[in-house]
């Protein structure tokens, strides 16, 4: 084998392990999502079909952060309802989401809420927790109007990217 066929072949096995090295960096990135809480502001609160909603973000998200290549954390409900000590506390406390997440070996914690000032429309809220630090890294808003499961994904699609953005190397 001549000089010129080893370095080619050097090279692509070289270009072959910093791929791998890349993929199994982002794979290895793991992330709890908690249950989401539903703060609705209208006159006829917690209706049946806004529960279900707020109920469906959780998967719908932690889906999105698969196709990304994110492992996903679970965390008991009863840990998490333990933890919370009333309404928004963890979405607030970003030290004891922190701790739980922890304690199941997560690297980043999100805690969200659906946030429903109107009948027109909602708002996807997320914070972004990085558990070593215990400090918020980011926080997300998206903007949802309707009540459609098609449109609450396009909500939670753009959460999943404005996630992706954050923790991009």
């Amino acid at each position: 084998m001549d000089a010129h066929k080893i370095i080619k072949l050097f090279t692509a096995m070289l270009a072959l392990l910093m791929g791998l090295h890349v993929t199994s960096v982002a794979a290895a990135t793991r992330i709890a999502v908690l249950d989401f809480e539903l703060k609705d502001l209208t006159l006829a609160p917690r209706i049946s079909a806004e529960i279900a909603r707020t109920a469906s973000v959780k998967p719908m998200l932690e889906n999105e952060l698969k196709k990304s290549g994110f492992e996903i954390v679970s965390i008991d409900q009863y840990a998490q309802y333990m933890a919370t000590a009333g309404v928004g506390y963890l979405f607030d406390h970003h030290d004891v989401a922190a701790k739980l997440a922890e304690k199941y070996g997560a690297d980043y914690v999100i805690v969200g809420r659906l946030h429903k000032p109107s009948f027109l429309f909602v708002y996807l809220m997320a914070h972004l927790i990085e558990v070593r630090s215990e400090k918020l890294v980011g926080n997300y808003l998206s903007e949802v109007k309707g009540g459609e499961k098609k449109l609450t994904l396009k909500g939670v699609e753009s959460l999943a990217v404005k996630i992706n953005n954050t923790l991009a190397p």
